[in-house]
């Protein structure tokens, strides 16, 4: 498949996990992709590399302006202009159940920081260099938890309704400058940190139940969506939310 041949991409927070796949699957597509994370993401690109893609690892913090400066002077320098960037690093995995009342401020904000904060930060970062190319498609990842509630996770429920939010806004921002800004809103998916999380197995027969499609939704369920958005097949789609749950929520 070539629907995003020589195309370049980053993916951020894609050291693992779902971001993992993302990065895999783009660069089957003929992407050139840029693997970034906080953590050592080399085994990613390695693996891509080794089964005929093309990809680098780049560490990159989404919470700091210089890092993404980095990461896209880095990526200009190896590939060209960017033209995808998937908004995926997150914290999910490693936080833990609080009611309301017993999170801190403290908590309430490294949340909030990075996986609503990042995403504005890396649309800041990436938007010239998608200028330069004349194209670019940004894929921000929101989470189906927003529109049940999440009670426990108040934090990352809230910062991922602002995704929803800046998705709309950038899409409104940037139409003009052939610009295309859509969000993917996946549901409970069996990624590492969920099968390695304490808690969330407690969630995983009452999700199904509430499905359609009454199976496990794992990461590559994801994959259609995000080749759809970041291909030129999505041409006169942007400012959307794509629900990719089983049919959980039908809207």
């Amino acid at each position: 498949m070539s629907r995003l041949k020589d195309k370049v991409a980053i993916v951020t927070g894609a050291a693992q996990g779902i971001g993992e796949t993302y990065a895999k699957a783009m660069a089957a597509e003929g992407a050139k992709v840029v693997v970034s994370d906080i953590a050592d993401s080399s085994r990613v690109a390695d693996e891509i590399n080794a089964g005929g893609g093309t990809a680098i690892a780049v560490s990159a913090d989404v919470t700091s302006d210089d890092s993404i400066a980095d990461m896209v002077a880095e990526t200009d320098k190896q590939f060209g202009p960017i033209e995808i960037l998937v908004n995926n690093a997150a914290l999910f995995a490693e936080l833990r159940l609080t009611p309301i009342m017993e999170m801190s401020n403290e908590e309430w904000d490294r949340v909030m920081t990075v996986n609503a904060r990042g995403s504005f930060q890396c649309i800041k970062g990436v938007v010239p260099s998608m200028l330069a190319n004349g194209r670019g498609k940004i894929i921000n990842i929101s989470s189906g938890t927003f529109y049940y509630g999440g009670p426990g996770f108040a934090n990352y429920v809230s910062s991922k309704g602002a995704i929803l939010g800046l998705t709309r806004s950038a899409a409104r921002e940037f139409g003009d400058k052939n610009i295309f800004v859509n969000c993917i809103v996946p549901g409970f998916t069996e990624s590492e940190g969920v099968a390695n999380h304490p808690q969330l197995h407690v969630a995983r027969a009452p999700t199904i139940a509430s499905r359609i499609l009454k199976r496990d939704m794992v990461p590559e369920d994801l994959v259609g969506t995000l080749i759809f958005l970041a291909s030129e097949d999505s041409d006169f789609l942007s400012g959307q939310s794509i629900n990719v749950d089983g049919g959980r929520y039908c809207q």
